[in-house]
């Protein structure tokens, strides 16, 4: 709490805007259902909100100065409209920097982390009261107790079952920001997903820092992993896909990768991040596989799923990065074959180990190696989906296309697919796959499917 401000009428109408990681989407969703219990409204297209919510990602360095210019730019607009929101910082950056926010950007008045943002209601009424409020505790448990029941939801919806991280990756803030892992109860998860699926889901994606890290006490009592709790999700009749993001090569036990083999509602998807492909830079970076135990992990879940998207993660020009290292992430690139896969220029993060490593990397050879990259990922993503030309598949209807008739969805393998015919939003249709690009597929409508 600081200096007050005269009261303002408390907002009617709220804007959740989330940056970064699929996670911070599910939170933007989570704080958007609280706001709406309070009465509150999405402000409409294209109007202005009494609230502006920016849910932030920490990961990246011009990720949190996005936040600042976007601070700026809501201010300077509504001085011109005559009204400036009540705006709140959320998610990460908050709880990592929310002390210099307040210094930083007065006109904010809300501060409140990833894990405390179940109390973001309260803090409005505060702020709009005329003071400012900050909360950046960190146990998550409290959080998840106090969320409102899911109310209607998309064709795809996403359900946290783990956050933290106790991996302490040398780059990585979230151990930071999130806290130490912690794996939701089964029977909660169980029930929200019930939930979801009521409210119309088809597909749910299991989220966490770390997913796989995720472990619980079923029904009877017995321990069980991500494999389990895909397992018991695979009973809800209406629930017709399974996945789940964002994973550690640590994590992945057996019981999962039988899981891809064994479970038919576990989508053929695997997003699976190595980060480099040099066994000195992962040991740098604190991660604990190697180039070699990272590809044994890929062979063993592709004999289960032999039709398995592989999907990963990379970081380029991280401190002490030579140029042969460099083209050790080629070669683990080239021997994986991804399906997708997002990369990065390393970035350093203040009180992480790796900002004050010697060796730091110039940008323009970072922007060279980020581009080589890039190329290689894209070689391989585009020869996977012109391999999945002629294959006859289901895809999950998401949202219309920009052309009358047209529908875009998502085929088992996550490959954004669209096509012209009758279909609803939400619907499973089959569909033959006839041309491929780069970032999506070509398909003909063959029929509704039946599940």
């Amino acid at each position: 709490m600081s200096a007050s401000t005269p009261p303002r009428t408390p907002p009617k109408t709220y804007s959740v805007k989330s940056f970064g990681c699929q996670m911070n989407v599910y939170d933007g969703e989570r704080m958007a259902e609280l706001l709406a219990a309070e009465g509150m409204r999405p402000a409409d297209e294209g109007a202005a909100a009494d609230l502006v919510v920016l849910n932030t990602c920490h990961i990246r360095e011009k990720a949190t100065e996005k936040v600042y210019s976007d601070i700026g730019r809501i201010v300077k607009d509504g001085r011109e409209n005559g009204v400036v929101p009540l705006i709140a910082v959320a998610g990460c950056v908050a709880q990592a920097e929310g002390e210099e926010i307040m210094a930083r950007a007065p006109s904010v008045r809300v501060v409140v982390g990833p894990q405390a943002y179940h109390r973001l209601p309260e803090m409005v009424a505060e702020a709009a009261a005329g003071g400012r409020a900050t909360e950046t505790d960190m146990p998550a448990e409290a959080k998840f107790a106090a969320l409102p029941k899911r109310r209607k939801v998309g064709a795809s919806a996403f359900l946290t079952v783990q956050e933290g991280c106790d991996k302490f990756c040398t780059y990585c803030v979230v151990p930071y920001t999130r806290g130490a892992e912690l794996s939701r109860p089964y029977a909660d998860l169980v029930s929200e997903a019930r939930a979801l699926v009521e409210g119309g889901a088809r597909e749910i994606t299991l989220l966490g820092q770390n997913v796989n890290a995720w472990s619980g006490e079923d029904e009877k009592g017995r321990s069980v992993g991500l494999a389990g709790l895909a397992e018991e999700l695979a009973k809800i009749e209406e629930l017709a896909r399974i996945r789940y993001t964002t994973s550690h090569p640590a994590d992945m036990d057996d019981a999962l990768i039988e899981a891809h083999g064994s479970n038919p509602k576990l989508m053929p998807f695997l997003h699976l991040p190595v980060q480099s492909g040099s066994d000195r830079v992962l040991k740098a970076m604190n991660r604990s596989h190697t180039a070699a135990s990272y590809l044994r992990i890929l062979e063993r879940v592709r004999a289960a799923r032999p039709d398995i998207a592989l999907s990963g993660d990379f970081i380029v020009g991280f401190p002490g990065e030579t140029e042969a290292e460099f083209e050790e992430t080629l070669q683990i690139i080239a021997e994986a074959r991804y399906a997708q896969a997002f990369s990065f220029k390393y970035s350093a993060r203040p009180g992480t180990p790796a900002a004050t490593m010697d060796g730091q990397i110039a940008a323009e050879v970072m922007d060279d190696r980020l581009q080589r990259l890039i190329a290689a990922l894209q070689r391989d993503s585009l020869a996977f989906n012109k391999a999945s030309v002629g294959k006859r598949c289901a895809v999950l209807v998401e949202r219309k296309g920009r052309h009358a008739g047209q529908w875009l969805g998502k085929s088992p393998w996550l490959q954004s697919v669209h096509f012209t015919g009758d279909a609803a939003l939400g619907d499973l249709v089959e569909v033959d796959l006839v041309e491929a690009g780069p970032n999506s597929l070509g398909g003909r409508l063959v029929a509704r499917a039946a599940a």
